[in-house]
């Protein structure tokens, strides 16, 4: 089983921050737009570079999407931010008509998703997010892992014609990707190789599923691991590929059970391989304040967990 380590813990959001001041260098085209979250979002660096290429739009998200559409007409790539739920529930009806059914080439940024937001509590937590955005046609969902795959992430998605919704998030985590890494959207990346079980996960939890996987391996259960970034469009392949093997599954995620990549995950195993599958994602309800690590556990979104469901799976084979 390969090992992974790391020498230092960072935000997801920092990635994405990181990403979009090295692209702006790189292409002018290039506009970011904040809604009065530029420091949240870790837009600070870009905003003093290219001041003429920033726009602070306030506490008007709706508007903000408005903006961002139309300067794509002129051949800019926006990339629209703020936290996640304000991203996508408060402007789904100005995502849907003015972004998705017209494909404009408008990236919506979305951090602070999930329950790892914290103690700012149920209202801010969004866990409906992936699914919302998913059932959108022609939009992309990208939700990675850590502090290098968000970055590589940020700077990929401008190169993708069309719309896309990129998820990140708030708490520190571990960097355990390379940081020279190509990203390459709807392209899974296989993490450990295994036969009994096969893990999917994506964004805070590839992390637990990698710890997850080295208790599993000290029981001598061969569990194989593999980081879904890219929700929409899914990794089929890849998918399919795995459970030929294992012939049992185990999605992971940060998310509400219901529209999120287990969902996406049972879709293809009901219409090309029926496999059993077990759920670690949070079980149809809304978060509430604590912190992140109480969250997690209180929400059964830990590495014990996915230890449990890839038991309970095994089991059903």
């Amino acid at each position: 089983m390969k090992e992974y380590t790391y020498t230092e813990k960072k935000d997801t959001r920092s990635g994405f921050g990181d990403g979009l001041l090295e692209l702006g260098r790189q292409n002018p085209n290039v506009v970011g737009l904040c809604a009065d979250l530029t420091g949240s979002l870790k837009m600070n660096a870009f905003q003093k570079e290219f001041p003429e290429r920033f726009f602070q739009v306030g506490i008007a998200e709706a508007n903000m999407i408005g903006l961002a559409a139309g300067m794509t007409i002129g051949g800019k790539i926006p990339f629209a931010a703020t936290f996640a739920n304000f991203a996508t529930g408060r402007v789904y009806d100005q995502i849907r008509q003015s972004v998705a059914y017209s494909g404009k080439n408008v990236k919506i940024c979305a951090s602070h998703a999930g329950l790892t937001l914290g103690e700012d509590g149920a209202t801010h937590q969004i866990l409906e997010d992936i699914g919302m955005m998913k059932m959108l046609p022609g939009m992309t969902v990208i939700n990675p892992c850590d502090y290098n795959q968000t970055k590589a992430a940020t700077m990929a998605i401008a190169e993708h014609d069309g719309p896309v919704y990129l998820r990140f998030g708030r708490p520190v985590v571990p960097i355990f990707t390379p940081a020279d890494q190509k990203f390459e959207i709807g392209k899974a990346v296989m993490l450990n190789e295994g036969t009994d079980v096969s893990i999917f996960a994506t964004g805070h939890l590839v992390w637990k599923a990698i710890l997850a996987g080295k208790t599993l391996a000290e029981k001598g259960i061969s569990a194989e691991i593999i980081n879904i970034h890219t929700i929409k469009p899914l990794d089929v392949e890849a998918v399919l590929a795995s459970v030929a093997k294992t012939r049992c599954v185990v999605t992971a995620e940060e998310h509400n059970r219901l529209g999120g990549l287990g969902d996406s995950i049972a879709q293809v195993l009901a219409t090309a391989h029926p496999a059993p599958q077990e759920y670690v994602a949070v079980n149809d309800t809304f978060g509430e304040s604590g912190t992140p690590e109480e969250l997690m556990e209180k929400y059964g979104l830990t590495e014990e967990n996915i230890v449990a469901a890839a038991e309970r799976a095994i089991s059903r084979k």
